[in-house]
């Protein structure tokens, strides 16, 4: 019986009950959102029990740069990853599956999201947000693959300070901390440039303003890249303050181009330019009045 529920639920999908007059009932909205969560939810529990299954595959990939980094040192640095506690290799097997599982079905939930959100939007608000939702992905696993390209030296870099009387131990734990917030930095900031022209387009700040501000916006780019690595070396700061600034400079080309549209679609319109209605003011009087009554 559960799973022939389960099974209807999938095949029905939720619609929105949205009437002719563009509202919604509120009951309606809860059931959309019932319906909505327990198909992400299904989904997420599939997928985390899959990742259950690749779990080596996995770790593997997680520890891919430490091991680069311990590559690249040699005999320089003696380093060791290890695992701390009893439960810690349960709970870290169930952390990494869980993980893997959000990402991998980001897809399906963030359009479960979209799908609950857009019938209360305006046309124009939906063709852009359906932009946003289609660049967006991409751009954000650019940013993860470039910090993942990077992490490798910065570990390197980290790690190398060591001095050769000790041992670096590395606990898991705080390694995949890390590691996910190094990628998770990295994909959001190479974002930043479409939120740009999002508020372009919304009319919040114009390429002008954009060209302006030019050098103190790059200026502050590398200064975000350098507080928000969370290694310190130069290497790192580079690899993500030279991608948002060659973002930024194409953010601010389309923000231009999208203001010269608009400024040629308000030519088209000039408020100063009379009507062709006759504005002339003829004499009435009262013989006039007394007819029309």
């Amino acid at each position: 019986m559960r799973l022939a529920g389960v099974a209807t639920l999938f095949r029905t999908p939720p619609e929105s009950a949205v009437g002719p007059d563009g509202k919604m009932a509120l009951a309606d909205h809860l059931r959309e959102l019932r319906a909505r969560l327990l198909r992400s939810v299904v989904v997420l529990v599939v997928a985390f029990v899959v990742g259950l299954f690749f779990y080596d595959p996995l770790l593997n990939l997680v520890l891919g740069p430490y091991e680069d980094a311990k590559e690249r040192l040699g005999d320089s640095v003696e380093t060791k990853a290890y695992i701390k506690g009893a439960a810690g290799p349960l709970l870290l097997q169930l952390k990494l599956s869980g993980i893997a599982a959000l990402i991998v079905t980001s897809p399906f939930w963030l359009y479960q999201i979209w799908a609950f959100i857009l019938p209360g939007l305006h046309p124009h608000e939906r063709r852009w947000s359906r932009v946003f939702m289609a660049i967006a992905g991409p751009l954000f696993m650019l940013g993860v693959a470039t910090g993942y390209y990077v992490l490798p030296k910065g570990l390197e870099v980290l790690i190398g300070f060591t001095p050769v009387e000790l041992e670096n131990l590395v606990e898991f734990g705080e390694y995949f901390s890390f590691f996910t917030r190094m990628l998770l930095v990295f994909g959001v900031a190479f974002m930043i440039p479409l939120f740009v022209v999002m508020l372009n387009l919304a009319g919040v700040v114009s390429g002008k303003a954009l060209g302006e501000y030019r050098a103190w916006i790059i200026l502050g780019t590398f200064v975000f890249a350098a507080a928000a690595t969370p290694s310190t070396d130069p290497f790192s700061m580079l690899m993500l303050a030279l991608p948002m600034t060659i973002l930024f400079v194409v953010s601010e080309i389309i923000a231009r181009l999208v203001d010269r549209r608009r400024g040629r679609a308000a030519e088209q319109w000039d408020d100063d330019e009379a009507s062709e209605l006759d504005h002339t003011v003829e004499r009435f009087t009262a013989s006039d009045l007394d007819e029309d009554d």
